[in-house]
């Protein structure tokens, strides 16, 4: 069985370039086992986010030069992060707050964007275990704090509890919040305008840069406990699934760290995605899979690792 063998390492890259002959592209990428990720077109200009063996990391490159295209490395990609706010309010949710979603796209990520419902005020700020487990279906979160001292390090704990790597931006540097997450970075406050100044775009490189780091050391984690399959292998199972590749909504399927999100309704297809195969293995029986807190439009689906399958197997025996 292939989740049984050592597994292959996989690389995300991005092809920058023409769509003359880019289906030469997409032949190689099928035909090494790679997966397209997302697949971007303007014109006649096309960017391609793709997953691939790293052994064929090589092969790939040169036929991306040969077609005319430029490959980079996108180190964010094959994960999904939610920046959040405190309210949606327009105190609350300034424009910094999309600029780093948006610096987080450049890197390669997934990023959706979040309000609590009652963000508002130092004293009534809250997090419920609702919005906790939201945030927590996703491979890290930002959490977008503002301009006053004493209101960031109150607020503050609104972090504590999390289970995903977190990290707290704000405008000054709070004091005695580093053990509530993963890294704090300040000077980045509410503002009413983009971040268009040289030190501004400094600043969300060195956000987007900390939060390369923070899920480095996920990664470093994962692998000591390899994942019974790749995320990307089970989206490749998954890409003719009919309802997936009917599904008008953006990005049908986000490769998570540890799984991917599939967006489609969790009552309708628990049963096929249960029992549909992934290299001689039922996908339920190496996977969990629950719907999104969010509503029952999305699938969460988290892979075991094969230390979990092996204690699981052990054990109906």
């Amino acid at each position: 069985m292939r989740g049984w063998e050592v597994p292959r390492l996989f690389e995300v890259m991005m092809y920058d370039g023409g769509v003359y002959r880019s289906e030469e592209l997409f032949e190689m990428i099928e035909d090494v086992g790679g997966v397209v990720l997302q697949k971007n077109r303007s014109s006649q200009m096309l960017m391609v986010t793709m997953s691939i063996p790293g052994e064929d990391r090589e092969a790939i490159t040169k036929l991306c030069t040969e077609i005319g295209g430029v490959v980079k490395d996108v180190p964010l990609a094959g994960t999904e992060i939610a920046v959040v706010g405190p309210t949606l309010g327009r105190h609350h949710m300034p424009h910094p707050i999309c600029d780093i979603a948006e610096e987080f796209r450049r890197y390669g990520s997934v990023t959706v964007v979040m309000g609590m419902a009652r963000g508002r005020g130092k004293a009534t700020a809250q997090i419920s275990a609702v919005e906790r487990g939201i945030i927590e279906e996703y491979d890290a979160v930002v959490f977008m704090m503002g301009n006053f001292k004493a209101c960031v390090e109150k607020k503050a704990e609104l972090v504590e509890g999390i289970h995903v790597p977190t990290i707290l931006v704000s405008g000054p540097h709070p004091d005695g919040v580093e053990d509530k997450c993963e890294a704090v970075i300040s000077g980045v406050g509410r503002k009413a305008s983009r971040m268009r100044t040289p030190p501004e775009r400094k600043k969300l490189d060195e956000i987007a840069d900390t939060m390369e780091a923070v899920l480095r050391d996920k990664k470093r984690s994962l692998e000591e406990d390899p994942l019974f399959v790749h995320p990307a292998e089970v989206k490749q199972v998954l890409e003719n699934y009919e309802p997936i590749d009917m599904c008008l909504r953006p990005a049908p399927m986000v490769l998570h760290l540890d799984g991917l999100r599939v967006k489609i309704p969790y009552s309708e297809h628990k049963e096929y995605l249960e029992n549909v195969e992934v290299f001689g293995r039922k996908l339920g029986e190496v996977a969990d899979i629950a719907p999104s807190k969010i509503d029952d439009s999305s699938i969460i689906i988290r892979i075991k690792t094969r230390s979990q399958v092996a204690d699981e197997d052990a054990a109906k025996k």
